[in-house]
């Protein structure tokens, strides 16, 4: 039994990523699958697929972006932030800029999951889970 099943997630895209893995299989949910839509939206992976494995256990395949060109993992880093042992919540007009705008920071809301931008542009706040960039 995983502890943290969001560490795990992010965990398995870091690694699989920096591997030069083209697909990465993770166990499914309801977080998941959302913030694999938001992954997919912002263009960090290439597009993902929830499917039910033999035992009845869902699983998300991933499949990861690189550039065509470089060969570099468009996921420069996935970086937890809120965490069992110490929750990061933040309120709409303090939610955090990465990079100055250049990355996207991961926002669990009572709206649902939604990156920071989205979250500010309808004035909700949240924990924050993870910055990527």
């Amino acid at each position: 039994m995983l502890s943290d099943p969001i560490s795990d997630f992010l965990t398995r895209i870091r690694n699989a990523s920096m591997a030069g893995h083209k697909l990465v299989v993770v166990p499914g949910s309801n977080l998941r699958v959302n913030m694999c839509k938001i992954l997919h939206e912002q263009g960090y992976i290439l597009n993902f697929k929830s499917e039910e494995t033999d035992n009845k256990q869902a699983a998300i395949k991933i499949a990861l972006k690189y550039d065509p060109v470089t060969k570099q993992p468009a996921i420069r880093s996935i970086q937890r932030v809120s965490r069992p042992g110490l929750r990061k919540y933040s309120g709409s007009s303090d939610l955090p800029r990465v990079i100055n705008g250049l990355g996207i920071a991961i926002v669990s809301t009572n709206k649902g999951v939604m990156t920071d931008k989205q979250a500010r542009s309808e004035n909700v706040g949240g924990e924050v889970l993870c910055y990527v960039y």
